[in-house]
């Protein structure tokens, strides 16, 4: 007869086998690594909370030492919020989006947490559905078809209107933009033209209706939703990280629904905020509360 083990009451976690109980952090660890190893699918559902996780954080120290000039002029408060501030014109507005793209795709790099998450699953059969923008996935080695970018690309633009479906690398634009930038203004001859219709251009990010789904982006959603259906009847291991409740009908309640209409699917979330789900997943979840990267280093051990 097995004999089961037994653990310090300290911190949420629900072992599989019907038993809701709180496990001591190297057992939920422990746990963890048997689960990654027994899975036949891996997806991992990451939020904006993974980016923070990793150092890209949109409010704080890190907008306030970048964007001082436009604080000042603007009274702007934080990345997030300035996407969406009115600026007078588009020289305005595009030497905010220069140095906001600038600043969170092609100035940061790869990051090391992203890079042990990549250390931690590049052996198994693996799918990444993100809302980041960021393109951390790809810098840390993802491969592009192992990718659902859901809610666009930084490294894109698109017409504002989506008058037509394709996309426009932005990499070297944004940095003539950062290199004339002055006063929180770009050069006339440098705010971005749709070549179809004569337009204005947004960052491809989903902010409203005209969002582009192209084919890339159709192609990337039918090959997750063919991993998804594959994995039915098998061991499906969900990785969330640092969802909220921003956008929770891509990943966060997905991902819930799966747990509690599959059998072999359990749900390892990593969340300090938000790390409880419905009652009925209570037996096939574990949360992780602690900071992700020391998490992901005692994983990869």
């Amino acid at each position: 007869m097995t004999r089961k083990p037994t653990f310090v009451r300290k911190g949420r976690f629900l072992m599989e086998g019907g038993y809701d109980m709180d496990r001591e952090y190297q057992s939920r660890i422990a746990y963890t690594k048997d689960l990654i190893n027994k899975a036949d699918y891996i997806v991992i559902g990451a939020g904006a909370g993974l980016s923070a996780a990793a150092g890209i954080q949109y409010g704080g120290q890190r907008f306030t030492d970048n964007f001082a000039p436009f604080i000042e002029k603007y009274g702007l408060t934080d990345m997030y919020s300035s996407g969406f501030y009115p600026f007078p014109t588009e020289e305005e507005r595009w030497a905010y989006w220069a140095k906001h793209i600038s600043l969170n795709r092609y100035e940061v790099g790869p990051t090391k947490l992203y890079e042990k998450l990549f250390q931690l699953v590049k052996k198994a059969n693996y799918f990444v559905i993100t809302t980041n923008v960021d393109s951390q996935f790809e810098l840390a080695g993802f491969p592009l078809e192992n990718i659902f970018e859901v809610q666009g690309n930084y490294g894109y633009l698109q017409c504002v209107k989506g008058c037509h479906d394709s996309l426009y690398d932005n990499k070297l634009l944004v940095n003539e933009m950062i290199a004339n930038m002055e006063n929180c203004r770009i050069p006339s001859n440098l705010v971005p033209k749709c070549p179809e219709c004569g337009g204005e251009m947004d960052p491809h990010l989903r902010i409203n209706q005209y969002f582009v789904q192209n084919e890339a982006w159709n192609n990337s959603n039918d090959a997750y939703e063919g991993f998804i259906n594959e994995s039915k009847g098998k061991n499906l291991l969900l990785l969330e990280f640092g969802v909220g409740f921003n956008t929770p009908g891509i990943i966060r309640y997905p991902f819930e629904q799966m747990t509690y209409q599959n059998e072999h699917t359990k749900l390892v979330r990593f969340n300090m905020d938000h790390p409880n789900g419905p009652k009925e997943n209570r037996e096939k979840t574990i949360a992780f509360t602690e900071d992700i990267l020391p998490v992901l280093l005692e994983l990869n051990k």
